[in-house]
């Protein structure tokens, strides 16, 4: 009798401890799922760091999270201005696929994101992350639209560009009012959640305060898994930067907000170190599109790249991108393809989530590129134009279907260039690969048979 007390006493102990460690089994599994946060600049050129080679502008830390991590020298975004290269990135789709042909939202549009997109935040929700997006949205600032209504638990920011809602008194003189701004110039809502704050907008702290709302995310919520969407206003015209950072740079008023931003990146990895969840945080760098060329000093430069933001040649599109996971990424530089549209299905895997099958998608994993070097699966790249490929990128080659306010190019339309050898696009050699134009041709229409017709939400007032 003893005997067989002692068996169901061990037994039952067996099966306690049996039951514990599934269930410490399943909260580990939790806690692993890595925090993620992507700091996403507006404006921001391709030469704007000094780790990409800048010679003025100061980025130190930028470029320890490169020299750390992975610095990626072909990532492209999906469209070279603010709301359709957002859409592009929050959903894994080119941006024509929720109705964004190009142009961007203004404070009388009656569009924004579609309810029918599923969004990284909704995704990584259903993992068991708590999710904020901080800072500029520009995917529509009606109610139905707003991040809230979107998958993000938190927002505070300003819902679109910063250079909207311009007083009367300087409508008639708006370059003018931008190279020469004032707070009252700009009437620019700042809000937390879906209620207005504070109207116009403090611009002059702005990087400060989205740094500390951000800290204080990452301090809330440390026990994780958290997604944090940054997104700087800055350095969109007009700019703005804080007392500590004036007459700081060597380039400017343009370097002292660059840098201003890499200070508050600087302040988000200290938050992550002194949580003692680094670790555990893949943090993305990049920005939206292209410098704004036409405001000269002002704007940013695209560094060897052409062209800037609004156009689909290379410095329109290609953005400076930076991947840190301390400790966890394969340190190196990457010139294979990336694009935003690959945020939604590598962050998927790492999370454990899948990827939507009820729609068409266009983004790769990028998780074996990142953990272990191995070749980028992305090959291909769209430039759209409304709702026809401007631009295609296979491999090195890109072509040029379209050009815009060039008429002795669009003579030689098309133009194909290597981008291998000439990533300035200087060199045109369509004539010495006729094949190549061909091939990528058919790939312009296969891209354009799996565009279903949306309603243009830019358009809707």
């Amino acid at each position: 009798m003893t005997r067989k007390i002692y068996s169901i006493l061990f037994l039952s102990i067996l099966f306690t401890i049996i039951l514990c460690s599934c269930e410490n089994s399943s909260k580990d599994q939790e806690t692993n799922k890595p925090n993620i946060i992507v700091v996403f600049c507006d404006d921001m050129g391709y030469g704007d760091l000094s780790c990409f080679g800048h010679p003025t502008i100061k980025t130190p830390q930028l470029d320890r999270l490169a020299a750390e991590g992975q610095k990626w020298t072909s990532f492209y975004v999906t469209a070279p201005v603010c709301t359709p290269s957002r859409a592009g990135l929050i959903t894994g789709r080119y941006p024509v696929r929720s109705g964004f042909m190009g142009g961007v939202l203004h404070p009388i549009s009656k569009g924004g994101l579609p309810q029918s997109e599923i969004t990284i935040p909704e995704l990584l929700k259903d993992a068991g992350y708590s999710t904020a997006c901080i800072g500029k949205w520009h995917l529509g600032h009606l109610p139905q639209f707003l991040p809230t209504n979107h998958g993000f638990d938190y927002y505070y920011g300003i819902p679109y560009s910063n250079d909207m809602d311009k007083i009367d008194a300087v409508k008639d003189n708006p370059m003018e009012a931008n190279i020469n701004p004032e707070i009252r110039f700009f009437n620019v809502p700042l809000m937390r959640n879906t209620e207005i704050i504070e109207r116009p907008a403090q611009q002059t702290t702005i990087v400060k305060r989205y740094t500390e709302e951000t800290v204080q995310y990452i301090n809330d919520n440390k026990e994780g898994p958290f997604f944090i969407y940054l997104a700087h206003n800055m350095p969109h015209i007009p700019l703005f930067r804080s007392l500590d950072f004036e007459n700081k740079s060597e380039r400017g008023i343009y370097g002292d907000v660059i840098e201003e931003i890499d200070w508050s990146v600087g302040q988000i990895r200290k938050a992550l170190e002194d949580n003692g969840i680094a670790e555990n945080t893949l943090v993305i760098f990049t920005s939206d599109n292209g410098p704004w060329l036409r405001f000269d000093q002002q704007g940013g430069s695209a560094g060897l790249l052409r062209g800037g933001k609004g156009s689909t040649w290379e410095g329109g599109m290609r953005e400076p991108t930076i991947f840190w996971w301390k400790g966890k990424l394969k340190t190196g530089i990457v010139s294979d393809m990336g694009s935003t549209l690959d945020f939604l299905p590598t962050f998927c895997n790492l999370a454990d989530v899948p990827v939507p099958d009820d729609r068409h998608m266009d983004g790769f994993d990028l998780t074996k590129t990142l953990l272990y070097g191995e070749k980028s699966p992305r090959d291909i790249m769209i430039f759209s134009r409304g709702n026809d490929v401007a631009a295609i990128r296979k491999g090195d080659f890109k072509a040029h279907f379209i050009v815009r306010r060039d008429p002795e190019l669009q003579e030689q339309l098309p133009l194909l260039y290597h981008l291998g050898h000439d990533p300035s696009e200087k060199y045109n050699i369509a004539d010495q690969y006729p094949e190549i134009i061909d091939e990528l041709r058919l790939e312009a229409e296969k891209f354009k048979k799996t565009v279903i017709p949306v309603v243009d939400q830019v358009r809707l007032r």
